[in-house]
């Protein structure tokens, strides 16, 4: 099966399909596969065509804009650690970036909230090994979560609070 953007995508296990690997600009044009997930029952496909082609087209500065809530992720993170011991010191939000490693993106529709179709990229972090980093982009274009990777959409989804919707980071505590 093609999907516009990817091209020729396979079905997993799970019944999801994924795409060959694919360049994402906006991540240094690293190579990830994308995972579309609910496609074949969407009766709007073509909002999953225009998200994967807005992830696909955006620039950097989207993700960049993000590094101020990545880097007080971070901060949470290191202000947990029981130990003392901290894989990694970042001083400073321009600073994030050289941490994150992604691994994939993958594409749904929040069927329950707000009906947009969002792109997720799963990442490795250095300072957070066991729950790494999720960032979101509703409809592929602009950021609006980030955080340990919960698999959730938003912060509101998430926690199951209206007075979340639209907040990017929700710290830890």
């Amino acid at each position: 099966m093609d999907i516009p953007g990817l091209g020729t995508v396979f079905e997993d296990l799970d019944g999801w399909y994924r795409s060959e690997p694919v360049h994402v600009p906006a991540l240094g044009d690293r190579v990830l596969n994308v995972i579309v997930n609910g496609y074949d029952d969407d009766p709007a496909k073509e909002e999953f065509h225009t998200a994967i082609a807005a992830f696909l087209d955006v620039d950097d500065s989207v993700l960049k804009a993000a590094a101020p809530a990545i880097f007080d992720y971070y901060q949470d993170v290191v202000s947990e650690a029981t130990d003392g011991a901290v894989p990694v010191t970042i001083s400073n939000p321009d600073e994030v970036w050289a941490h994150i490693h992604p691994v994939e993106a993958a594409v749904e529709r929040d069927s329950f909230r707000d009906q947009h179709v969002y792109v997720t990229v799963e990442c490795n972090c250095d300072w957070e090994p066991e729950h790494g980093l999720q960032i979101v982009l509703r409809d592929g274009r602009a950021v609006t979560k980030v955080g340990p990777y919960d698999g959730h959409l938003t912060n509101a989804a998430a926690f199951n609070r209206d007075d979340l919707e639209g907040v990017v980071y929700h710290r830890l505590r």
